[in-house]
C-alpha cells in the first residue's frame, strides 16, 4: 500500500470530530440577616436563601423584598426573608396554588355558577400583595400593611398566611416589636400547617433580639434558629457566646450546628474564640471538626495560627489531619513549611501532598531547589505538575531540553502541552528536532495535539520521513477541528 493510500485510510477510520468542554460553577448564596437601627437603603444576598426551596413558602417571585429603600423606625429589623418567602408575593396570572394554610383556614365558597369563591378571592389578594410588595420595597411600610390587612379580612382566600407574614415583617421594620410578635402568633394559630413557619419563627427570633429579649441557643429545637440565636447572641454579647459554643462544640448537637458555631467563631476577632478554634484543630473535638477547625485556621492566617498548624502535624498520626494542615498552610501560604515537610516528610503521599501545595502558591524557586534535591522519581513527577500548576514554563522548558531520565523529560513534555505560554511551542518543536528517540517525538506530538497547535503539527508533518511518526501525527490532525489540518489532509488526498 503506498502512503497516499494508508494516509487515506487513516483519515476514513478515524474520521474528524470536535470535542468542546465547558464548566459551570454554582454559585451558592448566604444568608445575611442583620439586626441594626436604621434602614439601608440596599443589603447583600441573604444568608438564608441557602435553605432549602422546598422549605419555604410557595414561589411566586418576589425580587429584593429584604432590601427596601428608605428610612425605617429605630430598633428596626434587618430581617431578609428566604428566596422562597420572597417568591410568594408574586402573582401566577391565571394558575392558583393549592392552599398552603394548615389549619383554621375559610372553607371554600362558591359561586352561584358553580366557580370556588376562593379563586375570585385569591386574584384579589394576588393583586393587594403585588402592591404591598412594591410598597415594601419603597420603605413605605405603613401602607404596605394597609394592603396586607384587606387580604388578611378576607374570608375565603388561601393567601392569608403569606399577608400575616408580611405584616409581621413590616411590623418589625417599624420597630413595632410587640405588634409584630402578636401577628406571629396569629400565623402559629390559624395556620399551623403553613409553609410560611419557618420563616415566621426565624424572624421570631430576630425581633426578640432587636427588641432585648436574648433567646438562648441552647433552648431552640430548630437547627435553623439555633444558629440564628447563636449568631446574635455572638454579637450581642461575646462572653455569653462562647461557653455555649464550646459546650455546642463537645455535645450532642447535629453537625450542621456545630460547623456553624466553628464558622461564627471564626468570624470572631475574640482570643477566647481562637483558642477554642485552636484546641478543635489539636484534637479536642471530632475527627471532621478537626478538619474544619484547620481549615479555618489557615484562612485566619497570622504566626500563632499557624504555629497552632506546627503542634498540631507533629502531634497527629492521622494522615487525614495532617494533609488538612498542609492544605491550610497553602491557602496561607506558608512555603517555607510547605517546603520543609516536602523536603523531610517520611511518608511519600505527604511529601506529594507538600509539593502540590508549593505549585498552588506559585513557588517556583522552592520547586526547583527541591528538584535538584530530591531522589525519588515518582516525587519528581509531583513536582514536574507543580510546576505546571504554578504556570513555570521556564523551568518546564528548561527539563524537558535536560532532563536525563526519559520518563521525566516526557512528563516535562506532557505539562508544556497542558500549558499555552509564549515559547512553549518553539521549546516542543526544537526538542522533536533535536531528539532522536521514538518515544520523546510521540510526547512531543501529544503535546502540541494537546495545545490543539494544528499549525505546528502540519509543519512536523511535512518535514517527518520516518513512517511511524508521519502516521501519528496525521493521526491527531484527523480528529483536530482546524482550516490548517483539514487543508493538509486533503492535501494528502490529491
Amino acid at each position: 500500500m503506498d502512503i497516499k493510500h494508508m494516509f487515506a485510510t487513516t483519515l476514513l477510520l478515524s474520521g474528524v470530530f470536535a470535542v468542546n468542554a465547558t464548566a459551570a460553577i454554582d454559585a451558592g448564596v448566604l444568608r445575611r440577616s442583620v439586626l441594626d437601627t436604621r434602614e439601608r437603603s440596599a443589603c447583600g444576598p441573604s444568608e438564608r436563601e441557602c435553605a432549602s426551596e422546598a422549605a419555604g413558602p410557595p414561589a411566586r417571585g418576589l425580587c429584593a423584598l429584604g432590601c427596601p429603600s428608605g428610612g425605617g423606625a429605630p430598633r428596626a429589623i434587618e430581617y431578609v426573608p428566604s428566596a422562597s418567602a420572597r417568591g410568594s408575593l408574586e402573582p401566577l396570572r391565571g394558575a392558583h396554588a393549592p392552599s398552603n394554610s394548615g389549619g383554621g383556614g375559610a372553607p371554600t365558597a362558591m359561586e352561584k355558577d358553580g366557580a370556588p369563591r376562593e379563586l375570585e378571592n385569591d386574584d384579589q389578594a394576588d393583586d393587594l400583595l403585588e402592591r404591598a410588595r412594591d410598597l415594601m420595597e419603597e420603605g413605605r411600610f405603613e401602607r404596605a400593611i394597609e394592603s396586607l390587612n384587606r387580604v388578611i379580612e378576607m374570608k375565603a382566600s388561601t393567601r392569608t398566611d403569606a399577608a400575616l407574614y408580611w405584616k409581621a415583617y413590616s411590623l418589625a421594620k417599624l420597630g413595632q416589636q410587640a405588634d409584630a410578635l402578636k401577628t406571629v402568633t396569629d400565623l402559629y394559630e390559624k395556620f399551623g400547617n403553613s409553609r410560611w413557619l419557618k420563616e415566621a419563627k426565624a424572624l421570631e427570633v430576630e425581633i426578640r433580639q432587636a427588641s432585648g429579649q436574648p433567646v438562648r441557643p441552647e433552648s431552640q429545637n430548630d437547627d435553623d434558629l439555633k444558629l440564628y440565636a447563636l449568631r446574635g447572641l455572638m454579637n450581642s454579647d461575646p462572653d455569653q457566646a462562647l461557653p455555649i459554643i464550646e459546650k455546642i462544640l463537645s455535645g450532642t448537637d447535629s453537625p450542621k450546628v456545630k460547623e456553624r458555631a466553628l464558622f461564627v467563631l471564626s468570624q470572631s476577632h475574640s482570643p477566647r474564640a481562637r483558642d477554642i478554634i485552636a484546641n478543635a484543630a489539636k484534637g479536642s473535638v471530632n475527627p471532621d471538626l478537626q478538619l474544619k477547625a484547620i481549615h479555618y485556621l489557615g484562612i485566619m492566617g497570622g504566626p500563632e495560627n499557624r504555629q497552632v498548624l506546627v503542634e498540631a502535624y507533629g502531634s497527629s498520626k492521622d494522615p487525614a489531619v495532617k494533609r488538612s494542615i498542609l492544605r491550610s498552610y497553602g491557602i496561607a501560604g506558608d512555603r517555607e513549611r510547605l517546603l520543609s515537610i516536602a523536603k523531610g516528610e517520611t511518608d511519600p503521599a505527604l511529601r506529594g501532598e507538600a509539593v502540590h501545595q508549593l505549585g498552588i502558591v506559585h513557588a517556583g524557586a522552592e520547586l526547583s531547589q527541591l528538584y535538584q534535591t530530591e531522589s525519588s522519581a515518582e516525587v519528581k513527577k509531583r513536582i514536574l505538575q507543580a510546576m505546571f500548576i504554578g504556570g513555570d514554563a521556564d523551568k518546564l522548558i528548561e527539563l524537558a531540553k535536560g532532563e536525563r531520565d526519559p520518563e521525566l523529560r516526557k512528563t516535562a513534555i506532557h505539562n508544556l502541552g497542558l500549558m499555552k505560554r509564549a515559547g512553549t511551542t518553539e521549546a516542543l518543536t526544537s526538542i522533536y528536532a533535536s531528539d532522536t528517540s521514538p518515544d520523546v517525538k510521540k510526547a512531543v506530538i501529544n503535546a502540541l495535539f494537546l495545545q490543539q497547535n494544528a499549525t505546528a503539527l502540519v509543519t512536523l508533518a511535512r518535514a517527518e520521513k520516518n513512517t511511524e511518526l508521519k502516521k501519528e501525527i496525521v493521526q491527531k490532525l484527523s480528529v483536530m477541528k482546524s482550516k490548517e489540518a483539514t487543508d493538509y489532509l486533503l492535501e494528502l488526498l490529491k
